[in-house]
C-alpha cells in the first residue's frame, strides 16, 4: 500500500497532521475518514492495520490526529468532544476540496461516538462504522472518575489513560454531557455496523447493545471476540478492517476493482515501490489480492505466488474428483484436497550438479463417503488426471512479448 502526508487547518485555524492509505495499483472507488481513539493519534497500530485492510479493497483512508495529539497543532487541555467533531467536519472538507467527498466515516472508541455525530452534518456520508464506541460520550467520565473531585474544585486535573498522563479541564467533562449519541443515531438515516469486543474492559458491550436499538435499519453487529479494546493484537484489527471493507462494499455498492482491460484470460497489476508487493490480478470476471508474507517484506493481504499455484492444483484435484464422482454415482458427502509445495534436492536427476533441486508438490486427499477401497484407489488415480496436474507436469514453455 502506499501512504502519502498531507496538512489541513480547522476551524479554528491550527495545522492538522494526516496521511492518506491508497490502494497500491488502482484509483480509490470510494473515499474514507478514520478517526482514532481518545488520546491515542493516527499512527497507533490498529488505525495502521483496517486503514491497510480497507486500501486493499480499494478504498482511500485518511486518519489524522486530532488537536493537541501526535503531530497536530493545538493543546491537548483545551480540547473538547466537541473540538474532535469540529476536526472530523474540516477533515471531511479536506478530502472534498482535494480529492472528493467522503462516504465512509469509521471512529474507534471516543472516535466511533465522534462519527456519529459527524455523519449527521456531512451529507457525503453514507455508512458509518464504529469500533469500541460509547453508547454515551459521558461513559468516558468513568475512565478519569477519581479526577471528577479535583475537576470540580479546580478546574483542571492529571488523569492516566492507559498507563499515560493527561490533563484535561472541566470544560471537557461539561461538553461531554451536552451530547447524546443515541439520540442522533436514532435520527441517523444512514448504514452503520457496529464492532465491538465482548471483553472490552474500556468500553464494556452493552454500549453496542444502546447503540444497535438507537440505530435505525440498515445496521450490523459483529463481535469482536477476543479483542482489547485497543485491538492490540493485529489479527484482530486486520479481521476489523476486511469486515468493514466488505460491509461497506455491500452497502455502498462499489464498482468492481479498476483493473485495465485485457484480452488476455488472466491480468496481474501492481502499484510503485511504495505499494510493496501487493497485487490485484483479474482472472477473467473475477478478482484476487495477492501479496507477499510479512516476513519477506509484504502486507500478508492475499496468498503468495507459489500458495496460488498450490491453490490451483488443490482446486483442480477436487473438481475433477466431484465430477467423475458425479459421473459414476459414487457416493462422496465432501472431498479435501490439501497442497504443500517446496524445492527439494533431486537425487535422482541426472546432473553432475549436486545443488540441483526440483519443485515438489504434495498432495493428500481426503474423501468421505460410502466407499469400497477399489473405488477410493480409482479416485486417487483420477486425480493424477486433473488438468492443472498434467499441465504441471508436462512440457511448459512460457513467451514474453511487450
Amino acid at each position: 500500500m502506499k501512504q502519502t502526508h498531507f496538512t489541513f487547518h480547522n476551524g479554528q485555524g491550527l495545522t492538522l497532521s494526516a496521511h492518506m492509505e491508497w490502494p497500491a495499483n488502482q484509483q480509490p472507488h470510494t473515499y474514507a475518514l478514520f478517526a482514532h481513539c481518545f488520546t491515542c493519534g493516527k499512527n497507533l497500530n490498529a488505525v495502521r492495520n483496517i486503514s491497510k485492510a480497507l486500501a486493499g479493497y480499494g478504498f482511500a483512508v485518511l486518519s489524522f490526529d486530532f488537536t493537541g495529539l501526535g503531530r497536530s497543532e493545538g493543546d491537548f487541555v483545551e480540547t473538547t468532544f466537541s473540538a474532535n467533531v469540529s476536526d472530523l467536519l474540516a477533515a471531511a472538507k479536506f478530502i472534498e476540496k482535494d480529492f472528493e467527498p467522503p462516504a465512509l466515516l469509521i471512529g474507534h472508541s471516543l472516535g466511533g461516538a465522534a462519527v456519529i455525530q459527524a455523519a449527521s452534518q456531512i451529507d457525503s456520508i453514507r455508512a458509518v462504522a464504529t469500533i469500541g464506541a460509547p453508547a454515551d460520550v459521558q461513559h468516558i467520565k468513568q475512565i478519569f472518575n477519581k479526577a471528577l473531585p479535583e475537576l470540580k474544585n479546580s478546574g483542571i486535573a492529571k488523569v492516566d489513560i492507559g498507563g499515560r498522563p493527561f490533563t484535561i479541564k472541566q470544560q471537557f467533562v461539561d461538553d461531554l454531557e451536552r451530547h447524546s449519541v443515541t439520540g442522533t443515531l436514532a435520527q441517523l438515516k444512514k448504514s452503520i455496523i457496529i464492532l465491538h469486543s465482548p471483553q472490552d474492559e474500556i468500553v464494556e458491550i452493552n454500549n453496542a447493545a444502546l447503540l444497535y436499538r438507537a440505530a435505525q435499519h440498515p445496521k450490523s453487529f459483529i463481535s469482536l471476540d477476543g479483542a482489547d479494546h485497543l485491538l492490540t493484537n493485529k489479527n484482530d484489527s486486520h479481521y476489523a478492517g476486511r469486515v468493514i471493507a466488505a460491509w461497506a462494499q455491500r452497502n455502498l455498492q462499489v464498482p468492481e476493482l479498476n483493473v485495465p482491460e485485457t484480452d488476455h484470460q488472466t491480468i496481474a497489476s501492481i502499484g510503485d515501490k511504495d505499494s510493496g508487493y501487493t497485487t490485484i490480478v483479474k482472472a477473467g470476471k473475477h478478482f484476487i489480492t495477492a501479496d507477499e508474507p510479512e516476513d519477506v517484506g509484504g502486507d500478508d493481504f492475499g496468498p503468495s505466488p507459489y500458495e496460488l499455484l498450490s491453490s490451483s492444483l488443490a482446486t483442480c484435484t477436487a473438481m475433477t474428483l466431484r465430477m467423475y464422482a458425479n459421473r459414476k454415482n459414487l457416493e462422496v458427502q465432501e472431498i479435501r484436497v490439501h497442497v504443500n509445495h517446496g524445492k527439494r534436492h533431486c537425487e535422482d536427476c541426472e546432473t553432475d550438479n549436486a545443488n540441483s533441486r526440483i519443485d515438489h508438490f504434495e498432495r493428500l486427499i481426503e474423501i468421505d463417503g460410502n466407499l469400497t477401497e477399489e473405488q477410493r484407489q480409482r479416485l486417487l488415480q483420477i486425480a493424477d488426471k486433473c488438468p492443472v496436474h498434467k499441465t504441471l507436469e508436462g512440457e511448459i514453455k512460457i513467451t514474453s512479448i511487450q
